[in-house]
């Protein structure tokens, strides 16, 4: 099929099971198109098993691996809802939170892969830096799920932007370790770093490269957004920002991710403040909500599908399920941590760490890590530990943080 074939297939779909959803299951819109396109994969899968002569699973398969689900995220879709997502988070906002932010974004990763990693190899048996590759893969809480999810949840500002901007950041932060663990344990793979040295050189020029070529290119265009009133125009320099800056970063080999954030909160604070019109302003919100809303829309429908890439053998899927458990308990110590390192010079709610350890959802850019590693004997087990925690985390506790909030008591900000 060609590109064009794929996008339009994907883009009937998200609408046909957006439908089916807002009719009949009336759930979270991107967390019910998971749910429809993963029932309408199953049941494919299962009516396949039935009538073996159909071969329609088959045929499907070969559509999803077409459609290169990693490169079509962490190249395409990626940037485009980072930008979107941080257009909404305030820099004011998150100066409050900025240590929470700081620590759970670096110390949190290095604590969750850890201890993800050392799990993983005890149970599995796999070499350390494998299981190492999968912790940091796993680790992050993915920006685009807890974004989507948190518009539903309602939760009081502050524990959302500690929530919103560890997400925006630590998928940045996660991803530059992954890299280097990939490197470590594939050392035949195209990235490699090695040692102490390397891994700094490959910190600094993907996460603080990144977020200089974020800051330069988000002045850059609002020093032009300044000189010009004219929304269409603006919005145009928004996307081609959102767009080209991510693929330059990928061209300087800086991190896209992280580039995509600090311009987005760029545009999205000083932008909307000091460069746009009241109408410029409304059509930029107008615009990048719709954005989000339909790439959310089909990325959610991508996890649903990607189940067929997904090889469902008895001991990956029980040792996915055992990861469940395995990466909330890291995710509660990489919560928990930091907060009691920053308790001596602040205070928390009691709700902070239960909330943000269950709100800490796993999401798409798990599973194009996952789907990105050279193949291995260990790829095909994480890759479905990995799809099973994520369809966990989406499905189960997307749909129980708001609850969970509510028996907590929604306790009042703290200044």
């Amino acid at each position: 099929m060609t590109v064009l074939q794929i996008a339009s297939l994907l883009i009937v779909l998200a609408g046909v099971f957006g439908s089916i959803n807002y009719l009949f299951l009336k759930l979270p819109s991107a967390i019910g198109i998971l749910i429809v396109a993963l029932l309408a994969s199953l049941s494919v899968m299962g009516l396949d098993a039935v009538f073996p002569t159909l071969g329609a699973a088959d045929e499907i398969r070969k559509i999803v691996l077409d459609i290169e689900f990693s490169d079509a995220l962490l190249e395409g879709m990626l940037g485009l809802l980072l930008f979107a997502g941080a257009l909404h988070v305030k820099l004011g906002d998150l100066r409050k939170e900025a240590w929470v932010v700081l620590l759970m974004a670096s110390l949190g990763i290095a604590i969750s892969t850890t201890i993800v990693g050392y799990g993983f190899s005890w149970m599995t048996g796999a070499p350390l830096l494998v299981a190492l590759v999968f912790g940091a893969l796993i680790s992050p809480t993915d920006p685009v799920a807890v974004l989507g999810v948190l518009r539903e949840a309602n939760l009081r500002k502050s524990l959302e932007t500690k929530i919103a901007g560890e997400s925006l950041f630590n998928d940045g932060v996660g991803y530059v370790v992954f890299l280097f663990l990939v490197g470590m344990a594939f050392p035949t793979g195209d990235h490699h770093a090695e040692g102490i040295m390397g891994a700094l050189k490959l910190f600094g020029q993907e996460a603080l490269g990144g977020a200089v070529l974020g800051a330069t290119l988000g002045y850059l265009v609002f020093q032009v957004m300044k000189r010009i009133d004219d929304y269409p125009l603006e919005v145009l320099l928004s996307l081609g920002l959102a767009f080209g800056g991510y693929q330059l970063a990928v061209y300087l080999h800086m991190s896209g991710p992280i580039m995509a954030v600090v311009a987005g909160l760029f545009i999205g604070d000083v932008g909307v403040k000091y460069g746009m019109s009241e109408e410029t302003r409304k059509y930029l919100d107008s615009f990048w909500e719709l954005i989000d809303e339909i790439l959310n829309a089909v990325l959610f429908l991508l996890i649903g599908i990607e189940v067929f890439a997904v090889a469902f053998d008895i001991n990956a899927l029980w040792g996915g399920i055992v990861c469940i458990v395995l990466a909330l308990i890291a995710r509660c110590a990489a919560v928990s941590i930091p907060i009691l390192l920053l308790k001596p010079f602040r205070t928390f709610t009691s709700d902070v760490i239960p909330i943000m350890t269950w709100g800490g959802l796993k999401g798409g850019i798990s599973v194009a890590l996952a789907l990105s590693l050279p193949d291995n004997e260990w790829k095909p087990m994480i890759l479905t530990a990995t799809y099973v925690v994520v369809i966990f985390s989406i499905i189960v506790q997307g749909l129980t943080i708001a609850p969970l909030a509510n028996r907590l008591g929604r306790e009042p900000d703290l200044l």
